[in-house]
């Protein structure tokens, strides 16, 4: 599953998986195919599961897990491996190829991160032999326990004891399991790929994009790196003097931490962004290993963006410097170098750090590619720049607080309450409200999904 996955390959055909062991909440002992169906979406074929496992509380914990489990054939009826029926249901039934790709394009496109079992019954012409092999798995499960045997001795001893009993026809129907497994899987395999050209650029099922051998839903995020310097000052400030406190180091910009917390989510987006080549960018760039920042142009004679905030004993900001021009170097003419990603992103991430030329293009890029938007304005000053032109048509969400929003509203010349500093460029628009616009996300709630839905998580 795990290779299968990583090279990009959404459907996995097996015989039969793992289970929770009869005893097993006693014993604790759950075969990993169960965990790791529950973290890897990928589809996963199989005849079921062995009658020599608990079948009822493998199902109780494929549910825990988040997978999705489903029947193929007329009936909800859970194969048991060689019996068509295991005296349990699954909760979903498909009934052909078709009805099996939409359900897998559908699940896999929610980005959940976990697996979807497909149970395929042995053919009907191989059932009878069928029921003779699980009459011989009862037989030696109740051999095992009238003889003691207990803990990973059991299965080797009930395939032995199997094997004897049904004099080799249990391989013969295997074979059969197998291959009835294979033209199946492959059947749905070719159905979810014309489901996948039908739906185009609109439906992501598996991203192209990798990174590190891990596919992923592409996002990308434009914005500011810098590194920060945060002194907090010990006894009240005398100015003109130095004062005790302490000073530490960290990494931020806004595009940079939004990358980060997708990044740590789990996701892998493209940060496209600008630094020096100083002592300050290998420390950032070290910082952020965990990110692809094969995007992050590294600038001669640049200095890479530093933010230094004096702070009070209660966090306060006292007094705050930015040396951020290299911000305004992530221009239209670098970022068009990815278009292709931009084109077929699941969800485009702005900040208001970047020159307004760079917003306008990216911004005509999404529109025309119907790519969601997220702007963050950073402060109040930046949150308006969108808004002078037409590219907060473009955009599917934006994040300000109070007093961006404002600016926002004043840049649009909608009314904004009294008393907040707004941003006094004016460009009129005949709308309603900014809410009419687009889905406004204000101190982290989202409030309404007002624009395009995103593809992928």
């Amino acid at each position: 599953m795990i290779a299968a996955h990583r090279a990009g390959i959404p459907v996995f055909v097996t015989g039969g998986i793992g289970g929770v062991h009869r005893d097993g909440e006693n014993s604790l002992d759950v075969s990993a195919d169960l965990t790791e169906l529950g973290r890897t979406p990928v589809a996963v074929v199989s005849a079921g599961v062995k009658s020599i496992l608990d079948i009822g509380r493998t199902l109780e914990f494929l549910e825990t897990q988040g997978v999705c489990v489903a029947t193929y054939g007329d009936s909800k009826s859970f194969p048991a491996f060689f019996s068509r029926q295991s005296g349990f249901t699954s909760p979903y039934h498909v009934s052909s190829p078709q009805e099996a790709a939409d359900l897998i394009a559908s699940t896999l496109s929610l980005g959940l991160q976990s697996g979807l079992l497909l149970a395929i019954p042995i053919p009907e012409e191989h059932a009878a032999t069928g029921q003779q092999i699980e009459d011989a798995i009862q037989t030696a499960v109740t051999e095992a326990s009238s003889k003691g045997v207990t803990g990973r001795d059991v299965t080797p001893f009930i395939l032995q004891r199997v094997s004897e009993l049904t004099k080799g026809k249990s391989l013969q129907a295997n074979i059969a399991l197998i291959q009835n497994n294979a033209k199946v899987g492959g059947q749905i395999a070719c159905a979810l790929s014309k489901h996948k050209e039908k739906s185009g650029a609109n439906t992501v099922i598996l991203s192209k994009y990798c990174s590190n051998n891990t596919i992923y839903f592409p996002q990308i995020v434009i914005g500011g790196i810098n590194v920060d310097f945060i002194a907090k000052g010990a006894t009240k400030k005398l100015f003109g003097l130095t004062n005790p406190g302490s000073v530490c180091q960290s990494f931020g910009g806004v595009g940079r931490n939004i990358a980060d917390c997708l990044s740590r989510l789990g996701h892998k987006p493209l940060f496209i962004s600008a630094i020096g080549k100083d002592s300050h960018s290998d420390a950032v760039l070290n910082y952020c290993k965990h990110m692809d920042t094969s995007a992050v142009a590294r600038l001669q004679d640049q200095r890479t963006a530093t933010y230094c905030a004096v702070i009070t004993e209660s966090g306060e900001l006292s007094l705050g410097l930015g040396d951020m021009d290299i911000h305004q170097q992530i221009q239209e003419q670098y970022v068009s170098q990815f278009e292709d990603q931009l084109a077929s992103a699941s969800l485009v991430v702005l900040d208001g750090n970047i020159p307004l030329s760079t917003i306008d293009y990216v911004c005509c890029i999404a529109k025309k590619h119907a790519v969601p938007v997220w702007f963050e304005p950073t402060d109040a000053d930046k949150a308006c720049k969108p808004f002078l032109s037409e590219s907060w048509r473009a955009l599917s969400y934006t994040s300000p607080n109070l007093a961006e929003l404002c600016t926002m509203n004043h840049t649009l010349g909608l009314p904004t309450p009294t008393g907040t500093r707004v941003k006094k460029k004016k460009k009129p628009k005949t709308i309603n409200s900014l809410k009419d616009s687009f889905a406004i996300c204000r101190d982290g709630l989202l409030t309404g999904p007002m624009g395009p839905v995103p593809r992928g998580p």
